[in-house]
């Protein structure tokens, strides 16, 4: 059961942001440290990733733990415990979603990386790591 009520819970997601989440700015500011220029929501692209590095076409997604069912794939939605059928359902949508962007962008010709907002928040040398491989 919620512990808010459906105003209260209305107000919290009606919160959540869309664009410009902290992992997304803690990344785009390492790589622009490292000299890297990137676009960022880049609607000509289908998905409109994050982070593009058009030079390299790189697309790269910073994913929500939440929103895109991280560990969860699998079963979408079993990490809520209210309004389930709902959740499955988003959820499940969203993973399905993903891999259909993933793959038009790769049919186009560009390299997609995706990388958990966690991981970028715990583990940025990491990340940067990893997108400097394919530059």
């Amino acid at each position: 059961m919620d512990v808010l009520t459906r105003k209260q819970r209305h107000h919290n997601m009606s919160r959540i942001r869309a664009v410009d989440t902290k992992a997304e700015v803690v990344l785009r500011k390492a790589l622009w440290k490292k000299g890297l220029r990137c676009r960022k929501n880049y609607a000509a692209l289908p998905g409109k990733p994050d982070i593009v590095l058009t030079r390299q076409k790189i697309a790269i997604f910073v994913d929500g733990d939440f929103w895109h069912a991280r560990g969860h794939q699998d079963n979408p939605g079993e990490q809520v415990a209210t309004n389930k059928e709902f959740w499955q359902k988003k959820l499940a949508r969203n993973v399905e979603r993903d891999k259909e962007v993933n793959d038009e962008l790769t049919e186009a010709g560009w390299l997609v990386l995706r990388f958990w907002e966690k991981d970028i928040l715990t583990n940025l040398e990491k990340c940067i790591e990893e997108i400097e491989k394919y530059i």
